[in-house]
Formats: structure tokens, sequence, C-alpha cells
């Protein structure tokens, strides 16, 4: 059991703008593998923090708690239009992970937002929300315990029958995601390099995705498209923290490498994210028994 003092502790870690980035990281993965009200509490207060890569990851793991006590301050931020876009994204996919049905008027408000990510995001949740809604049952064999935008899609398919639906403009986001996170379930390279090219699609979100189910994969048949991303200086500063954070978890001595060169960019995101990669790179690469470690810090043991 964890005292309610150790959690605020870590809180105290995740919220002190002091403590090396990395360290605050660790903080807050460790505070939604605690859950409850009060580390809710403590993530909640890192939104004053001017980082908008801190603010995306804060929302992001209230999404995957699923509790509901944080739909409060995920509608804050979907609704504070002066929030950064990506931050502003997570929120409202956050609120889709949650999945309650009482989200659905604030989604249908948000989802002809001027900003073309946060529309598109609040699609998404609305079409999850409602497919959870429905009672429809479908076979989910995600072996990374992520709470998905969308389930995977339903029924048996190949590759080249997952790959059409992927990779077609035509077709809405929520049906290519189903097909992205079916490809993502089969983990084999041929899967893998698919979804792949979705790197190229027209929708920075959709591209942002793509990176981030790469991450999880962490196959380095992935490396040299994440690579290109990352690299494109003209690229969604979102989709190139993604691939940055995507490198970090395949951690080979190549992604080391790339993700070094940019540890200086000039977009602060895309800086942050590649120091906090390089952690995970240093974690991928040790023998130690989580990545979320707060605990363990709070003891003074590493």
């Amino acid at each position: 059991m964890v005292s309610q003092e150790q959690i605020k502790a870590i809180g105290g870690v995740l919220n002190n703008k002091e403590r090396p980035l990395k360290e605050r990281f660790r903080a807050l993965f460790t505070l939604k593998n605690i859950g409850g009200a009060t580390a809710i509490g403590e993530i909640s207060q890192g939104f004053k923090d001017e980082s908008a890569l801190l603010k995306h990851e804060l929302a992001y793991c209230l999404g995957q708690m699923q509790d509901k006590l944080a739909i409060g301050i995920l509608t804050h931020v979907l609704e504070d239009t002066s929030e950064e876009p990506m931050v502003r994204h997570e929120a409202a996919e956050a609120l889709g992970a949650i999945g309650d049905a009482e989200i659905l008027p604030l989604l249908e408000k948000y989802k002809n937002d001027s900003v073309v990510e946060v529309a598109e995001t609040c699609l998404i949740a609305l079409e999850r929300i409602r497919w959870l809604q429905s009672g429809q049952q479908v076979q989910d064999t995600n072996p990374y315990a992520s709470v998905d935008p969308s389930p995977p899609a339903a029924g048996e398919q190949n590759v080249q029958q997952l790959k059409e639906i992927y990779l077609n403009a035509e077709q809405n986001l929520f049906n290519r995601y189903r097909a992205m996170f079916s490809l993502r379930n089969l983990r084999t390279e041929e899967s893998v390099l698919a979804i792949a090219e979705g790197l190229k699609d027209k929708s920075a979100l959709f591209r942002h995705e793509v990176a981030f189910v790469l991450g999880q994969l962490q196959q380095p048949c992935s490396i040299k498209y994440l690579q290109a991303n990352l690299e494109d200086r003209e690229e969604n500063e979102m989709v190139r923290h993604e691939c940055a954070e995507a490198l970090g978890a395949i951690a080979t001595d190549q992604c080391i490498q790339i993700l070094k060169d940019y540890a200086q960019d000039e977009r602060r995101v895309v800086k942050e994210s590649c120091i906090i990669a390089l952690d995970m790179c240093e974690y991928e690469n040790s023998p130690e028994f989580q990545y979320a470690d707060g605990l363990t810090n709070l003891d003074g043991k590493k």
C-alpha cells in the first residue's frame, strides 16, 4: 500500500520545476500506476506548468487511468482555447479514453474546433464512446495494456486488407485507427512497415498516432521512417515529439545518436521530447525493473 503522504511527495517531484524533466516524468507515471483521487489531484496541478510536453503527458496519463474524477480537469483543459493544441488534443483523447456518456455534449461542441487536430480528436472520441454504448464486442489482442482511441477492426483480416482501409483517406479516422490497431496487434515486420507508411498521411493527428504505435512496437525496421519525420522541421511539432519518443522506446544505438542530434532543437517540445526519449533509452538498456520509479527515488535509492 502507498500512503497519502507518499503520493503527495511524488506529486511534489512532478510539480517541482527545479527537478529534471526526466524525474518529473517518472513521477507522473508512478502516480498513474498508483491511481485514485489523491494521485489525480497531484497530476491535475501540473497543468499550471509552461511545458506543453509535460501537460500533454499529464492528459495522456489521466485518460489511461480511466477515472471519472479526471473529467473536470480534462474538460477545463479542452475548453481553454489559449492552451497549446497538442495539450487540448490530448485532453479530448483522454476524455474519449474515460468513455463516459456525460462527455458526449462536450465533444459534440468541440468537434468543429478551429484547431483541426482538436476537432479530429473529438470526432474520434465521440465514435469511441458511441461504439462502447453500442455494446459491440470485438476480440482485442492488444499486448500493450493501453487504452486506445479505438478498438481494433472487427473480424479476421490480413495485412493487405487492413492496409487498404488504413491508408484510405476517404475512410473516416475512427475506421482507419481501427485498422491501424489491428495491424499493430499482428506484430509482424510486414504489418509494422505497413503502419510506417501512415507517416506520410496528410493528417498531423493521424501521423502522430502512427508514431505512437510504432513506439509501442519497438521494431528497428521503423527507425528510418521515424527519423525522417523527426528531422523534418516543417513537420507538426506534435508529430516530431511522438517520433522522438518512439525512437526512445526502440532504444538502439542509432536511435540514441538521432535523439542526441535533436536534443537541442529550437522547438521546445521537440527538445524536451528528445531529452525524455534519451532517458527512455537509458531505461530500456538498463536492468531497471520499471520506468515509473517515483517510489524508489523517494527513498533515495537508484
